[in-house]
């Protein structure tokens, strides 16, 4: 991947619906090389999807909490019971005194209540530690560029 895949990256990060015209003009190609550029990233897998981000309090689901999840055995084969709770959004294997970290959302917390009687349902669960966040200060994407590729977007023109 060199500097034009990963500047492309981050544009379409910020937005994915401008045209292939104004990312290839942002780095410097024709529109159908941006296009060709997007589709072999896309193919090696370096974009997974293409997706609207959806503010959450809008959809009801304002309450978002990490639940660190204690197990009286490997949890490593439990992720369809965890994907089977549609208010979990990530599920993680992790190292340390829990088994299992999930970021869920909820309506309410009474709705929070519930999906940790839920997650307690799954074989091995001994235990739940839920955190409820009550401010986001901000969250970003991981971003493509490396460090010192944070400059500006645009490929310098003096250097042709």
């Amino acid at each position: 991947m060199d500097h034009i895949d990963r500047v492309l990256l981050a544009r379409l990060q910020q937005d994915a619906t401008q045209s292939y015209a104004a990312l290839g003009q942002a780095v410097g190609l024709s529109a159908g090389a941006a296009h060709e550029r997007v589709r072999k990233l896309r193919e090696r897998g370096a974009i997974r999807r293409t997706a609207a981000e959806v503010d959450p309090a809008s959809v009801g689901s304002a309450v978002l909490s990490y639940v660190m999840v204690d197990s009286t055995s490997w949890m490593g084969d439990s992720a369809d019971a965890f994907a089977a709770l549609p208010e979990i959004l990530e599920a993680h294997v992790i190292a340390g005194s829990a088994s299992v970290l999930v970021k869920v959302r909820t309506t309410s917390t009474e709705h929070l209540q519930d999906v940790l009687r839920r997650i307690y349902a799954i074989d091995g669960v001994s235990g739940t530690q839920a955190t409820v966040v009550l401010e986001t200060f901000f969250e970003r994407p991981l971003s493509p560029l490396l460090p010192d590729e944070a400059g500006p977007l645009l490929p310098d023109k003096a250097d042709d």
